[in-house]
Parts: C-alpha cells; structure tokens; sequence
C-alpha cells in the first residue's frame, strides 16, 4: 500500500517509522517526476529537498510553526504532505494550483513567494511579531545558496543577527563540494554539539567559568576560541557566526536519521541559529541530476528518456533570436557587454559567455547591483546590456532610475518574458514594465512586435546614447526572417500595417499580431480598421498617432501590460495635450493578478485574444450592444 496515500497531514508523519519514512521519499519523487513529466515546472531543486521536506514537517508542529520556502520552486514535497496530493495534478494549470506557496491556497503557505531571497527578512519579520504577540511557535527560514548572493537576505541575516531572536534559517546548498569524511565528520560534530546534554554541559561550563575568581573570564574566552577553531576547521560558518547567528552543519540533506535529529536539537536552542544542509539538484532523476539547470524549469518531458518534448511551432524562441542578434552587435563592437543575474541560459546568452568570456558577466542573483555594475561600465565608454525577466527587474528600479536614468547613461536592458508568461502565473508576468519605466526621464522603450523587430531593436540599442529598453514574449517567435541586412529602426517611429476608415487600432508588442486578425475579421462585417504597430512605448510617433485620431475619430489600443500607467495610457495623455475629442477603447491587463495558466486561456480570460478584441469593437461601434469583459476574482 503506498504511504503518500496515507498522509493525509504532517502530522500523519510522526506516526512512521525510519524506514516508512525512506518509502514516502521515494514515492513522492516518483509523484513529483510523474506529474512534471506532463505539466512540466521546477524539478530538479524540488527533488533535491524532499528528506528535509519530510523532516521538517516530522519536527515541526506546522501549520502553527512557519515554514518560508524561499523563491518556493522547491515545494513541491511540501505541498504533497500539507493536504494537496488529490489536487498535485493540477500543479501549474489553469484553476489548478500554483507552481510556488500561496497563502490563500493552503494554511501551511506561510508566505507567498516566486521572487528569490525574502525568505529571511519574512521570517525575521514573523519571529518579531511572534515575541511582540507573546506567541511561542518555531519559524524557519529555507534558503537556496544561489539566494543568498542577493542583497536582500544578507539585510535579512545581518537584523536577525541583531535583534537575535529565535530563528533557524536552513541554508540549502547544493552547490558545495565537500569531500565524505570531512562531511561525514561535520555532521557528527554538529549533532553532538546541539544536543541536550552538550548544550547544558555547555552552560553549565560557562556558570562554573564565570564563577572562578581572576583566570574565569580568561578560561571562558580560551574555551571559546577553541571551540570556534574546531568548527571553523571543518565547516564554512565563521561568516554566519559573524552575522551573530549559531552556525551547525554541514548536515547530509538526503539522511532522514540525521537531518531529524538535528532539527530536533536546533528546533531547542535559543537565538539565530543557521542549519547547513548537503543537498543534490535532481535527486532520484538520473537525467536532472546530469543536467539540473536544464531540469530547474522544465517543459513536459519523457520520463522514460528525460528528453524535452517539443513545443508547438518549431520556431525559434524570441530569447534565442535575441542572443544571436547580441552576439552579433559584439561581432561589431569590442565596447558591447552582456550581464544577466543567474539567468545564463534562461535569456539566451549562453554563445555570448562561449564567445566573448571577457566580456560576459554573470552576477548571481543581484539584479540591483547588475544594472549599477552596467551603469558605471557605461561610465567608462562600454555599451553594456542588462539581460533580465521583466518582472526581475522590477527589484532594481531605484537603480534604473538613480544610476542610470538620472546620469543618461547608455544601458541597454534586454527584457525577456514580457507580458503574460503563462504557467508560472503572478510572481513572474512582465505585465507592468511598460508602467514603472516609461515615466522615467531620458530612458527610450521599444517594444518589437515580431523577432525580426527585435533583432532591429537590438541594433536600434546602440545607437541611443542613454538609456534604452526594449520588451520581448516568452514563447518562439513567428517564423519571419527579413532578407539583407538588419537595420536599427529610426527611433520614435511607428508603422501603418493597414489602413481603415471606421477606427484605428493602435498596438504595441503581441498585440500587434491579435490586432490585424481582428481587423481581418471585423473586415468581413463591413468594418475597416486600420492597424498601426506603434513600436515605442517612449517615445510616441506623436504625428502618426495623431493623424490617425484625427482622420479616423476612434482608436483602440492594445498592449500586454497593466491598463494603469502602460501604452493605452500614454496615448490618452497625448490626445488630453492635444485637445483632441476621440472615442478610444483600451485593451491591456486590468487591474488584478493574473494566475497561472497558459498563455492563450489568460489572454481569452482577460479578454486579450481575437475573439475578445472583435466582440468588443463590434459592439462599441454600435453594430451590437456593448460586451463587458467578466473579470473572475478567482481566476484573474
């Protein structure tokens, strides 16, 4: 009989047995494999942390003790133990559940997350209200090695250490090279130095040292720096000890006797406490523990042969044609640099780092410090690209704006996953760049509708000299090549695709694609509709646009970005500066967290497809009555 069937709850979990306990391991790989294999997701770091999955919810008295997973691609386990095994089929899907922990989705989310490195600062916070409330429940803090290049959980580690209050965060490292005895030796150490009779011999020591007239203060500083020496020889933790936090491990992360024993021990003592554990990206998965960086987020696969299963189209992807496009500006121009976060494969620059090591830079997870590192590169006369996600770049706004913006420096951002990006949902839509960059003095925004757009933006970048963006799909491109040679786009500049005399479409980025097949259509029913690709978010082909508002008297924009403050906006600001009467409709992202899902049933959802745009300019220009577009709490 399967166990996982059994689990209803963590607290099923403290009824098993050591080797009961080994089984539900493998049989939650065996769930956690199966069910990615179909609807793919974040595999490889969710079968690295299963025993200290197990082993924490064995400890630990949760819901009421807090778990913060940081990032949370790795929880995938944990949702299978808290109550969500019957719904595990749906992970990622739409109305199903989502990817990462959601509070509103189960009690034992204790926080939401997608972005990396909060885990820390959340915890410290929850430990601090918890004291200020007079609670005694435990909360820890589980954080990735790659995380913690990030800023923000050394702010997170250097105030916990500080206000030392009873928190444990579990750094998981499975990056770490160590050889079997030394870990083997550490780990003995660690758990025999945290148990209940070292810890009160331990105080016990310390009472009888201080007690001591004239050489006890001495005896007690000589004992600490011997013991400090003997951990400090066989574990990194002196730079966690310094942060005023306990450091115990390295622990072996995939030995379920030791890492419960160690909880239990670390779960008893008071103050920061920082718990090392070993573990393996793709653990059980011979295919991702081979290629974990493949299998970190994963399309549905074979599971039989670990291969990627194709994607519809067979187009290039929109990230692939920008890599070649910025391999080939370096080509050009010695002065090019490219520089991404722990993204070398994930924004396509992998043949840049081949071809050009001296002039690639791959940061860790430091999108602030990415674009001040670029800004003062820029300052030197280098033309750097910041490749990022959107939504990552929201971390580093002030940068943008203070190091960048505000010196007119010529930096370059790559913003890849631009728009709805489907199974990943609210955590990592690029829905709202176009709001949070366009009002910044000196920066341009180009938005390609298609990849041979893009790779003119590319070119387009290095002929701005100041700040410059430009936003581009998940997903593969339209299958378009444009014969000679790519020429950079004049910038300010619009393009008239269709003419129309009853409305004017005005579309920026995907729209552009959705917006002619809807004029295509609409053309059929006696409605003529011009379709205008406005390229620019910043700055707008002023006369173009105006021209169509004036010839036409209607204009419909259409943009994969939040309605407030994005492109549909920027336009109705132009018409309020010109006095200009027009009847507009704005279609864009309302003002709402988009779920998971993929991309076309968000877009249908929303009311960003085809059929959406015809229904609702059919009705707006009086041939029907007006379709308002049902906005689903639940859903959007």
């Amino acid at each position: 009989m399967s166990i996982l069937k059994t689990v209803e709850s963590p607290r099923d979990l403290k009824r098993l047995s050591p080797a009961e306990l080994k089984t539900l391991a493998e049989e939650i790989r065996e769930q956690i494999i199966e069910t990615v294999s179909v609807t793919g997701g974040h595999l490889a770091s969710s079968l690295g942390v299963v025993e200290l999955t197990i082993a924490l919810h064995r400890v630990l008295n949760t819901p009421k003790d807090k778990i913060v997973w940081d990032v949370g691609h790795q929880a995938y386990a944990h949702k299978l133990l808290t109550g969500r095994r019957e719904r595990f089929g749906t992970l990622r899907q739409l109305d199903g559940i989502s990817g990462f922990p959601k509070r509103a989705e189960s009690p034992y989310d204790a926080f939401d997350v997608g972005h990396s490195s909060t885990s820390i600062s959340a915890a410290l916070g929850m430990a601090t209200a918890r004291d200020a409330c007079g609670g005694s429940e435990k909360v820890v803090a589980v954080i990735g090695d790659g995380s913690l290049t990030s800023g923000l959980a050394f702010e997170g580690l250097n105030q916990a250490g500080h206000l030392k209050k009873d928190l444990i965060v579990i750094l998981n490292d499975n990056e770490m090279s160590i050889s079997p005895n030394v870990g083997a030796l550490a780990s003995f150490l660690s758990r025999k130095m945290t148990s209940d009779l070292f810890v009160r011999l331990k105080k016990d020591a310390k009472s009888f040292l201080v007690g001591m007239p004239h050489f006890g203060k001495d005896l007690l500083n000589l004992a600490r720096r011997a013991e400090d020496s003997l951990k400090g020889f066989f574990t990194p933790g002196m730079l966690f000890e310094a942060f005023g936090f306990d450091y115990v491990g390295p622990v072996d992360g995939h030995r379920l006797d030791d890492l419960i024993e160690t909880l239990e021990n670390v779960s008893r003592l008071k103050g920061p406490v920082l718990l090392h554990v070993l573990t393996q990206k793709g653990k059980g998965y011979l295919p991702a523990e081979q290629n974990p960086a493949l299998f970190h987020g994963v399309g549905p696969f074979d599971r039989e042969s670990g291969e990627v299963k194709a994607g519809k189209g067979g187009t290039e992807s929109y990230t692939a044609v920008f890599g070649k496009a910025l391999v080939k500006l370096a080509e050009q121009d010695d002065r090019v640099v490219a520089i991404t976060a722990a993204m070398l494969e994930g924004t396509g620059l992998k043949e840049f780092s081949q071809k050009f090591p001296e002039r690639f830079y791959d940061v860790g997870i430091a999108e602030q410090h990415a674009v001040t590192f670029a800004a003062g590169l820029a300052s030197h006369g280098m033309r750097p690209t910041v490749a990022l996600y959107s939504t990552f770049l929201q971390r580093a706004y002030d940068n943008v704006l203070h190091d960048v913006c505000l010196q007119n420096l010529p930096v370059a951002f790559a913003l890849d996953r631009g728009g709805l990006v489907g199974a990943d949902g609210p955590t990592h839509h690029g829905v709202f760049d176009y709001s949070y960059l366009r009002h910044i003095p000196n920066l341009t925004f180009m938005v390609p509708r298609d990849e041979v757009e893009l790779q003119r933006a590319v070119q387009t970048s290095l002929t701005v000299d100041g700040p410059f963006a430009y936003r581009y799909p998940r997903g593969n491109g339209l299958g378009l090549t444009r014969p000679g040679k790519i020429l950079p786009v004049p910038v300010g500049t619009g393009e008239k695709l269709r003419d129309g005399h009853d409305g004017s479409i005005i579309a920026i980025g995907v729209g552009v694609a959705t917006a002619m097949q809807a004029a295509e259509l609409l053309e059929q029913e006696g409605i003529s509709l011009a379709v205008v690709d406005a390229r620019f978010v910043k700055p707008l082909d002023r006369d173009l646009l105006i021209d169509e508002a004036c010839r036409t008297g209607f204009l419909v924009t259409v943009e994969e970005n939040a309605l407030q403050g994005g492109f549909g906006s920027a336009v109705l600001e132009l018409l309020a500066e010109e006095r200009l009467a027009v009847k507009t409709l704005r279609f864009g992202v309302p003002d709402c967290f988009v779920e998971q899902g993929s991309q076309a049933q968000l877009r249908q959802r929303i009311g960003l497809d085809c059929d959406s745009l015809v229904q609702r300019i059919r009705g707006f220009i009086g041939q029907n009555e007006p379709q308002r577009v049902p906005v689903s709490g639940a859903a959007v």
